[in-house]
């Protein structure tokens, strides 16, 4: 399938390694120039290389920097030909807080999540929407999580902050702009293979005294998949979000986790 985005320009961010590399691979593939935010260089140019590598005839741009910070967001914003007025895609993601007990977190810790989590996505959206609307065309994909739909109690922050992104996503994205060709959709993975789940299970290790092993076996046996899954598929999802063919798709939370959310809705 044709997903109809050759030659447009995105923004990913977390992209040297993990889910964002994933959708930065994919985008890549389908002959998007991407232009890849994330915070350590040296882990970021050897990913950009490898994008090259899979995908020659596209663009690839790299920003060092912490798209968190209103400078890491100027440098990103600034690279594709002014600040946010030539991105037709936006991947926001950054990584997610540390687990742990609500009781350890305090007001600091608290602010650090929703600033990560929730005010750099809708800052990033602020940017970039408007130009996108202007030449009728845009797509905004988040990368949450599947807490947003079942908590996970040692993901405490992520469940506050991510979950204050949805419920201004589910505003915004149903405002003038869905009109306009720009759509905003979360993308929420389950368990995938990444840095991410390796802390997470390395938490419930030290929370429960198992081995890591047996922590690992026991929730991919919970999964009906029956595995976690992999930052390529995340990124296949990723890249049908940003086609012409999901056009008539915005607002929504796209749930990928092989089955694990037990609910009908």
């Amino acid at each position: 399938m044709d997903l109809g985005l050759a030659g447009k320009w995105a923004l990913v961010g977390g992209a040297s390694k993990g889910l964002g590399l994933g959708c930065a691979q994919a985008l890549a593939a389908e002959g998007v120039n991407v232009v890849m935010v994330a915070r350590r260089a040296e882990v970021l140019h050897a990913a950009a290389d490898g994008v090259c590598a899979v995908a020659p005839g596209v663009q690839v741009l790299t920003v060092a920097a912490d798209i968190t910070t209103p400078e890491g967001r100027a440098a990103a914003l600034s690279v594709a030909g002014g600040p946010g007025t030539a991105f037709d895609i936006v991947v926001t993601n950054a990584g997610g807080p540390p687990p742990g007990d609500f009781r350890s977190w305090d007001r600091e810790a608290w602010l650090k999540a929703i600033d990560a989590n929730m005010l750099t996505p809708i800052e990033l959206i602020k940017a970039t929407v408007d130009g996108m609307a202007q030449r009728g065309f845009g797509r905004i994909v988040n990368i949450t999580s599947s807490a947003v739909k079942a908590p996970i109690d040692i993901l405490g922050l992520s469940n506050g902050a991510r979950s204050g992104l949805t419920g201004f996503v589910a505003g915004v994205a149903r405002s003038g702009i869905a009109a306009q060709g720009v759509t905003i959709n979360n993308l929420l993975p389950g368990k995938f293979d990444t840095d991410r789940i390796a802390t997470t299970l390395q938490a419930a290790a030290a929370k429960t005294g198992k081995p890591l092993e047996d922590i690992r076996r026991a929730q991919q046996a919970q999964i009906p998949a029956g595995r976690f899954g992999t930052p390529q598929e995340f990124g296949a999802i990723c890249a049908f979000l940003c086609s012409v063919h999901a056009a008539y798709m915005t607002g929504q939370n796209v749930l990928a986790d092989g089955g694990a959310y037990a609910g009908t809705y």
